[in-house]
């Protein structure tokens, strides 16, 4: 009996063992100790009057730094005090207080902030809409949002290991008509390379190349609300636009920026998506976390020939851990309980 337990305690050991591998499925281990040199969390989809289980699970990651990836409230109107006062219910939560007295928070919109579900350039509210933002998320007045159109910005970050620089994008403002699909099962078809069309404008396209020509940063981390690599979901993503998909291609083949990835909101479930590109000499990940407080459990699940991970479609956020020794960074989705549904750790 003696060397049955021994036996089967070396087979434990080895079987946890194997999980330190690069991709690995997590669904029975609740939270551990991880130890990098610097982490963020990644968040989107969060309903102001829905109940809030994640803020809690976040704080105890430890994050350097808390990213909004859109839809970070539910506003859905052209009333600004309405909106308002969205805003102030996620700032009433004791503990989204708790961790904005620890953590750093930035962030961009999508659409339900925005003001209007699947809104772009022709939004009415969205000068107004973008001030609230702002508000919300307490950028100094004399920033440089204060009186640019749009949210789009970056920021570097420095740390005694090394730097990671964040550009997040605005794909509202500016973002042109949708072509709307005669599939029931879709709401959009992409417009064609011909048909055009745009998500950032000709300033921020401007903006944003020179942002990837910056060559001091180990890291580009780029913030989109929507999807960049998963294509075939009839919903919003860059994919809608050809034309815009190619020139981010085209802009990341040239860019002087080193281990550029995607972080994404917007399609409340949660997964992580790689295109081994020509150009580099490391794959693009597109990191997708959605669902703070809502996810869509019951809806087939689309195809998505760049997906590495499961589909998660419970509550969820995002971890990011960054070691700079190495040049890795591992990926997770968390959610309820700190619970880890995935890991992947992709070595730049």
């Amino acid at each position: 009996m003696k060397y049955l337990v021994f036996t089967f305690s070396l087979f434990i050991l080895f079987s946890c063992k194997q999980q330190t591998a690069e991709h690995s499925h997590e669904h029975q281990e609740t939270a551990y100790e991880k130890k990098s040199d610097y982490t963020i969390v990644f968040a989107s989809c969060s309903d102001q009057d829905r109940p809030q289980p994640l803020w809690l699970p976040i704080i105890n990651n430890n994050p350097d730094l808390f990213i909004w990836g859109g839809d970070n409230v539910y506003a859905d109107t052209d009333d600004m005090a309405k909106m308002e006062a969205d805003y102030n219910k996620v700032w009433d939560n004791k503990d989204y207080q708790e961790l904005a007295s620890n953590t750093e928070i930035i962030g961009v919109w999508d659409d339900h902030d925005y003001g209007k579900n699947d809104a772009g350039k022709e939004w009415t509210k969205k000068a107004e809409a973008q001030q609230l933002l702002l508000d919300f998320l307490k950028v100094p007045e004399d920033d440089v949002r204060r009186s640019r159109e749009g949210v789009y910005f970056s920021k570097m970050i420095t740390t005694s290991k090394g730097k990671i620089k964040i550009i997040l994008l605005d794909t509202r403002y500016f973002r042109t008509q949708l072509k709307k699909s005669e599939d029931p099962n879709k709401r959009y078809d992409p417009w064609s390379e011909e048909e055009g069309g745009t998500l950032l404008g000709k300033t921020q396209w401007e903006w944003f190349t020179d942002e990837l020509n910056d060559t001091t940063a180990d890291f580009t981390m780029i913030v989109s609300s929507i999807q960049f690599l998963s294509d075939q979901h009839g919903w919003e993503k860059w994919g809608n636009q050809q034309a815009e998909v190619e020139k981010m291609y085209n802009t990341i083949a040239s860019a002087k920026a080193k281990n550029i990835f995607f972080v994404s909101g917007d399609r409340h479930m949660a997964e992580i998506s790689k295109n081994e590109l020509d150009s580099k000499e490391y794959p693009l990940i597109d990191f997708t976390s959605s669902g703070l407080t809502h996810t869509w459990l019951t809806t087939p699940t689309e195809e998505n020939p760049y997906r590495i991970s499961n589909v998660i479609k419970q509550l969820n956020f995002g971890v990011l851990h960054f070691n700079f020794d190495t040049k890795e960074i591992t990926f997770e989705i968390r959610g309820e309980d700190n619970f880890l549904y995935e890991s992947y750790t992709q070595k730049y």
